[in-house]
């Protein structure tokens, strides 16, 4: 393990607030991809769900790589801000799972959110550091509608 993220890696708090500072700033803000990387598992995914222009209700499955691939243009020419606001945090053995709710801002003093809604997040500690092992998400919708359960503490 590269001995500069160690800290990135040894706690479930840090790898989750990991994925939320990395993606997070202002508009050419220079992003960690070499962390990003790190955080996850070599076979790990990245999953966005939701409704298509046609109505449809899809996913895609990006590795981290397919990520970074599809997503850097954006992160790096425009300014995003997306926090974890409420946490849902089940272990059994070496599996864990978090709902982590968030809010998505195009300014970090933005006072309403453009975007809100849950990752399910799975991780894995190898009795060494954390791992994620995919990332599943979908935004809030009119069907989808964020309820107390996964907004308050």
């Amino acid at each position: 393990m590269e001995e500069k993220y160690t800290k990135f890696v040894d706690s479930l708090d840090n790898i989750i607030g990991a994925v939320y500072n990395i993606l997070s700033g202002n508009q050419g803000k220079p992003i960690d991809w070499d962390l990003f990387k790190h955080l996850f598992h070599k076979d790990a995914k990245l999953i966005p769900s939701g409704k298509r222009e046609n109505g449809e209700i899809s996913c895609r499955y990006l590795s981290p790589e397919e990520y970074i691939s599809s997503s850097r243009d954006f992160l790096e020419k425009n300014s995003f801000f997306e926090k974890e606001v409420h946490r849902i945090t089940e272990t059994f053995g070496t599996l864990t799972h978090v709902f982590s709710t968030y809010e998505s801002r195009k300014h970090q003093d933005d006072d309403i959110p453009f975007t809100r809604g849950i990752n399910s997040i799975q991780l894995l500690f190898d009795s060494r550091r954390w791992w994620i092992i995919n990332i599943y998400w979908t935004n809030e919708s009119d069907i989808n509608v964020l309820t107390e359960r996964y907004t308050s503490s």
